[in-house]
């Protein structure tokens, strides 16, 4: 059976709620990344998927609904940067650009000027990564070490993927992945106890 909805131009797409889902967000996540969320329209979303727009609506209720979702895609499979893997983290940091990661950073800096946008990253990044990484750490003031660790490695990635800063993206990655080691242990280990 074909969904007769499909957007004009388009083949029919066989009717497969789970794959009309997944079709709807990987469009979402291209125009949120391109465009940002004010400028992202659900009708280029649909066009993209292959939907009628009406079916954004069916499985996820809003743009807003849909970007949350879309963001916390985007923000799953992050690296810890406890002791113990902050040197993986490094040489992967500095190592595997990879397309997730940028456009992750892509998705956050062209939605990041919309006030609702922001607050929903915000949320998703604090509520999920950050807290995870705060309950993973000992010591002291893990939720401010932990937000700290997020900025260091958002920097990098920056820095490195969206700029293409040449000294991070062309220098030694095994002398650059000592280096910010050091600096995430120096947040990450849990200070010696006062006195």
């Amino acid at each position: 059976m074909t969904d007769a909805s499909a957007a004009p131009g388009r083949p029919p797409r066989k009717r497969d709620s789970a794959a009309t889902k997944q079709a709807i967000l990987d469009a979402a996540r291209e125009v949120f990344t391109r465009s940002g969320y004010d400028a992202a329209g659900m009708r280029e979303i649909a066009g993209l998927a292959g939907v009628d727009p009406r079916l954004i609506g069916r499985y996820f209720g809003s743009k807003e609904l849909l970007f949350t979702r879309v963001v916390a895609d985007a923000y799953a499979g992050h690296l810890m940067m406890t002791p113990e893997a902050n040197a993986e983290t490094a040489r992967s940091l500095l190592t595997d650009p990879t397309r997730a990661h940028q456009d992750g950073m892509l998705l956050t800096l062209r939605s990041a000027s919309s006030e609702r946008a922001a607050e929903i990253m915000r949320e998703s990044l604090e509520r999920n990564f950050q807290q995870e990484l705060a309950d993973a750490l000992e010591g002291p003031h893990a939720a401010s070490r932990a937000a700290v660790l997020v900025a260091i490695c958002t920097g990098v990635q920056f820095m490195r993927n969206v700029l293409h800063n040449s000294a991070l993206a062309d220098g030694d990655p095994e002398v650059l992945a000592e280096f910010l080691t050091k600096a995430l242990n120096a947040v990450a280990v849990a200070p010696p106890a006062a006195k």
